[in-house]
């Protein structure tokens, strides 16, 4: 299905969870809204590349250092041979820097993952829901990136990266407004709300202080466990826009694209239920998206063409982005 349902008219069927995309491409869809990028989509997001300006949107593995939201610090140890250097790594967490979640990445506490798979799955004999789905179909499509950062100093307002500052969707339509550009389906939505530059500027000690909050590998709902940060606000409405304008993901540049502290225990309070879970819409984290931005702040154009190639592991829940901008 190409066409999407309105938010309002979801489910499809009485026996899925409410507001949500299940079964929308079937009862053993595992890709979610990637269904979007169509060849024809991707074969237009092509003409959108005029300069051949290329952008990689990757921070460094070993960023942040040191590691956040309960993931480990990278060992990376070279091995030299009679031929020349191989590398080791260990302690590796595809999740610790640029990122992709895997739909599998986010369970619902009511209601499950996304199209009713369940974690188990990942670790069947043959391993299903995994991050390897979005691997075997390559993302490729249109990007458009929201410069939210540059969007609010515009009208005098210094958006504080270390705080929990919510982009609401009325700014969100503003924004696109000001930069002359829309969401169509088959789209990925980038928001830079610049806190990777804000985190690289931060002293020691708040680097510290963020490696010792927040920690997801737990089941804790304390909101003092969770430090601020900016991102989508989580009303439900936010969820409404992106489905009914076709986003297939949103990537920011932020630790948890929504605006932090988060809380877990329902959908009112984790934005990620609504998205992956329920909508099965793909999240994009701690992306660095600051060479795109100046770029696009110059030339005045927020679109062009975006690739990503998540890593091929079965049964993987999440990802390096390793993704690419053209421009």
């Amino acid at each position: 299905m190409t066409t999407l349902p309105r938010y309002r008219d979801l489910p499809i069927a009485p026996q899925h969870p409410p507001r949500s995309a299940w079964g929308v491409w079937g009862d053993d869809d595992e890709i979610g809204a990637m269904n979007l990028l169509t060849p024809e989509r991707t074969l237009a997001a092509t003409a959108l590349v005029r300069r051949g300006a290329v952008f990689s949107l990757n921070w460094e593995l070993d960023e942040p250092n040191p590691p956040i939201l309960g993931r480990g610090r990278l060992r990376h140890t070279i091995i030299d041979g009679p031929s020349g250097p191989d590398d080791r790594y260990d302690s590796f967490y595809p999740q610790a820097s640029s990122q992709w979640d895997a739909l599998a990445h986010v369970r619902h506490p009511r209601y499950g993952s996304y199209n009713g798979w369940r974690t188990a799955d990942l670790t069947a004999r043959e391993p299903r829901f995994g991050i390897d789905a979005w691997a075997r179909k390559g993302l490729a499509g249109r990007f458009v990136l929201v410069d939210a950062a540059r969007r609010l100093a515009d009208r005098g307002e210094v958006l504080d990266a270390g705080s929990s500052r919510a982009i609401t969707v009325d700014e969100l339509r503003e924004m696109l407004i000001a930069q002359d550009v829309e969401l169509t389906p088959g789209t990925f939505l980038l928001l830079h709300v610049g806190w990777i530059d804000w985190y690289l500027a931060s002293d020691e000690a708040t680097k510290l202080r963020l490696a010792q909050g927040a920690d997801f590998s737990t089941t804790e709902h304390d909101l003092e466990h969770f430090f601020p940060a900016p991102g989508l606000d989580r009303a439900e409405e936010m969820a409404e826009f992106l489905w009914d304008s076709g986003v297939v993901a949103v990537a920011a540049d932020c630790p948890a694209v929504e605006a932090m502290p988060m809380q877990r225990d329902d959908s009112d309070g984790f934005l990620h239920y609504r998205l992956a879970a329920l909508l099965g819409i793909g999240l994009g984290e701690m992306w660095d998206l600051r060479a795109l931005a100046a770029d696009c702040a110059r030339d005045g154009v927020y679109e062009g063409l975006l690739a990503s190639a998540p890593l091929n592991k079965r049964g993987g829940t999440g990802s390096p982005a390793n993704a690419l901008a053209f421009k």
